[in-house]
């Protein structure tokens, strides 16, 4: 029986933050090597950082990645360790994994599958390396092994999949069942999107019984570069057996998960289930020398998974947050807090966000993290790095008023209440000026409105450059779908946190949070109807009157742009949820919408990628700002025969 203690890591870098990426890096394979690991993975390019974008061209971040990796490769002493790295050969850019064992590199290896669909990008700057194919890379005298290389240690043979190699039909791993691997290591940068652990725990565990083998499977940590946030799931499998899975979404830079394997017990199956002759590798690269072996493990080491989507949705946003706050270098937040229900879970997600924080690192640790805000150890953090700021017309409700109050206090963030009625005046002053007549709500409805939401943004903002904090807007995916947002209004800010999720999953998720999350100030929010508050109070406006229902408004947006059908289609794949001329008016109204406020997609503030719904046109969803409306769709939409 031979024990090996494996370990893979989660690693929350910066995208060019060479001296960070490098020294968390240089403390993980510390950490290992405390604990005795034999092998260590980290993550997919772990020393530039996953999210450089057009900068991986540069030759500088070419120069910088090589140089840490010298400083990694010598501080790996007595452990094999894996790191992620940009590399050039012949002139073109590959995404690869080094290969280190105790301090010499001993080879690199090249992706080949590039993510090139959704949020990712890596055609734009990568190419893939052809199955099979081995070339010498020269790196400051020495010749290395540089593509589809496989390691052999002490008999334990050792091959690779980088991150999307994994998710393809045909992958690495079948040819390396063929070739007798013992290990495979899968070093990832893979987006957190809901419910997407079980896939990867399928995908684990599967491999490692269909292809009789180890798999070690590391993602990393938090939100590196902005739009893209990673769970830092850690999983260990062996002959479908999961034996070590991690807690998720740390507020730590780093996170080490440990599994002792006997890899004899791999040999075992795979004899068992040979039925053909193994295939010589195109190239293996053997080393000399053992493998610290280590005493057998009694039992697994496994977190357990969670299973609510809703608080899989707070763990994400509030690790995001966090740190977009802390890699900007801001001194927290200010928010519109209107009392409805997409600023009120803004509030409660960026206070929850420092609860977190405090609760897993300690307050001296979080300090230290913030230091560049010159916080008071003294006060609490909500009430220095949130501020809320209600902005009353004469529209205005009292209900939403004491909505916000409460929920501001009861979060111990600082409110502000600003009367802004004085503003609106003088702008519909002006225009009648401009026009020579009064405004009017039957003839000026929507400017009038919108006037409303426009003239709370410039405070808001001047409130946010002297806190030297960002601006959160609120906007979530529904109003996005369909413009129900004023541009340079409500949509004012640096942030947008919940961009990529639908209003009636938020509506959901407030009440979870009053219970779960012990808020009992959010009662009052719970209690009101989703208003914009922009008519007059005898209007009795409600957002759903204004569009449709929330979870119908889904329902389309998830069969015509998720599924791309059809007006037509859409109707025939929903009738029966509401009466049949309804439900064609309600589709109607979302592509007519949908089709005229691409314009305003292109220009809402950065949100977080949360699930394969988004709308994000820089990063998931592409419309052309100009089109035909769908106007032959509803056309026919309009002659269906509705009985």
């Amino acid at each position: 029986m031979k024990y090996v203690k494996l370990a893979g890591a989660c690693l929350n870098q910066t995208p060019l933050d060479f001296r960070h990426n490098v020294e968390n890096i240089l403390q993980t394979i510390q950490s290992a090597q405390k604990e005795e690991v034999s092998i260590l993975c980290l993550p997919e390019l772990a020393i530039s950082g996953y999210g450089c974008e057009d900068a991986f061209f540069s030759e500088d971040v070419l120069q910088r990645s090589l140089e840490g990796l010298k400083r990694i490769a010598a501080a790996a002493a007595d452990i094999t360790v894996s790191v992620g790295l940009p590399m050039v050969f012949e002139n073109c850019l590959y995404n690869c994994s080094c290969f280190i064992h105790n301090g010499q590199v001993m080879g690199f290896v090249a992706k080949q599958e590039l993510a090139g669909d959704g949020i990712y990008y890596e055609p734009r700057w990568f190419k893939r390396w052809p199955e099979g194919l081995v070339v010498e890379y020269l790196w400051e005298g020495e010749s290395y092994p540089f593509g589809d290389v496989l390691f052999e240690i002490d008999t334990v043979r050792i091959g690779f999949e980088i991150c999307e190699d994994a998710w393809n039909g045909v992958r690495p791993a079948q040819r390396h069942y063929r070739h007798n691997v013992d290990l495979i290591l899968n070093p990832s940068a893979s987006n957190f999107a809901l419910g997407k652990t079980k896939i990867r725990e399928l995908l684990v565990t599967e491999t490692s019984r269909s292809y009789n083998c180890t798999y070690l499977y590391s993602n990393l940590l938090g939100n590196e570069s902005g739009r893209i946030i990673y769970d830092g799931e850690i999983l260990i499998a062996q002959c479908g057996n999961l034996l070590a899975r991690n807690k998720r979404f740390s507020f730590e830079p780093f996170q080490l998960l440990t599994a002792v394997v006997d890899l004899d017990f791999v040999n075992l199956h795979r004899k068992k289930s040979f039925n053909f002759e193994p295939e010589i590798p195109p190239f293996l690269v053997q080393i000399a020398g053992k493998l610290p072996l280590a005493r057998p493990q009694s039992e697994a080491n496994l977190v357990e998974p969670i299973e609510s989507k809703f608080e899989e949705f707070y763990l994400a946003e509030t690790l995001a947050l966090f740190d977009y706050m802390r890699k900007s270098y801001s001194k927290g937040f200010v928010l519109s807090l209107s009392g409805g229900a997409d600023s009120s879970c803004c509030a409660v997600l960026i206070a929850k966000t420092f609860d977190r924080a405090e609760e897993e690192l300690g307050r001296d640790q979080l300090l230290k993290m913030l230091q560049y805000a010159n916080l008071s150890p003294d006060a609490s953090i909500s009430s220095q790095l949130l501020t809320c700021v209600y902005q009353a017309t004469a529209n205005s409700g009292d209900a939403t008023l004491e909505s916000a109050r409460e929920l501001a206090n009861g979060l111990g963030a600082t409110f502000h209440l600003w009367d802004v009625e004085g503003l609106h005046k003088g702008y519909k002053a002006l225009a009648a000026q401009a026009l020579g007549r009064d405004l009017s709500w039957e003839q000026d409805d929507l400017s009038l409105q919108n006037i409303q939401a426009r003239l709370r943004a410039p405070g808001i903002w001047m409130l946010a450059n002297l806190n030297r904090a960002l601006l959160v807007t609120t906007s979530n995916r529904s109003e996005a779908a369909v413009g129900y947002a004023t541009m340079d209004g409500d949509t004012a800010g640096g942030l947008a946190p919940l961009g990529g999720i639908d209003k009636a999953t938020l509506i959901e998720w407030l009440h979870w949070a009053e219970k779960e999350l012990d808020i009992p100030s959010l009662k009052y929010v719970n209690s009101l109807t989703p208003t914009a508050e922009l008519r007059p109070s005898d209007n009795k406006q409600t957002d759903e009157t204004d569009l449709m229902p929330y979870p119908i408004l889904e329902a389309i947006e998830e069969k015509a742009i998720g599924e791309y059908k059809s007006p037509v289609e859409v109707f025939h794949s929903l009738q029966g949820i509401v009466a049949d001329e309804l439900l064609r008016n309600y589709i109607r109204k979302f592509f007519t919408l949908w089709s005229r406020n691409q314009w305003k997609r292109e220009r809402y503030a950065p949100s977080f990628h949360l699930d394969d719904k988004n709308l994000d046109p820089k990063t998931w969803c592409r419309f052309p700002i100009l089109s035909g409306g769908f106007r032959e769709g509803l056309a026919e939409l309009e002659e269906l025969s509705i009985d």
